[in-house]
């Protein structure tokens, strides 16, 4: 027995960022999850990192971790290695974020992306992560693809609060 969901390939360390709960928007320069609301998501890790430090300062600095928290956490993404569906996550709506967003609210959706700038990039909510109970080795596919996960691998409850 097995489900079959849509499947996104993430790169690291925001593939392990949004498995630990602690990235909850996903951003794209197109509305490539707007059909996917109120649907689940399987998140495959892909082989490549995420070209850049901008992350690890930015975890640092606007979540205020300190760098053994981001260690532990970059340790925590990485349980499964690479070139795997890792996890699960609910998809929310997706929208554009305007350039004239308050700059209070503005921190809090550069917080909950781990990333900023994100005026004009399609931003899509995430909820409910959960890694599955052993990774399912797969090659990873350009935009949204589907994959058939065997039932004993999905697990029962989402993770919460993680970091």
């Amino acid at each position: 027995m097995s489900i079959e969901v849509s499947c996104l390939s993430i790169r690291q360390p925001y593939a392990g960022l949004v498995l630990n709960g602690v990235k909850s928007l996903e951003t794209r320069s197109r509305p490539l999850l707007a059909q996917m609301q109120n649907c689940t998501l399987a998140i495959h890790i892909e082989q490549k990192d995420w070209e850049g430090e901008e992350w690890r300062d930015f975890l640092r600095e606007h979540c205020a971790m300190r760098r053994c928290e981001v260690e532990e956490l970059l340790e925590s993404g990485e349980r499964f290695g690479r070139g795997v569906v890792a996890g699960l996550v609910d998809v929310g709506e997706t929208w554009l974020c305007s350039e004239d967003v308050p700059p209070e609210q503005a921190r809090e959706l550069e917080k909950a992306a781990c990333l900023t700038g994100l005026a004009q990039k399609y931003l899509t909510r995430l909820s409910s992560p959960r890694w599955l109970t052993e990774p399912l080795y797969s090659r990873g596919h350009k935009d949204i693809w589907m994959i058939r996960i065997p039932a004993h691998l999905v697990p029962s409850d989402p993770v919460v609060g993680l970091f």
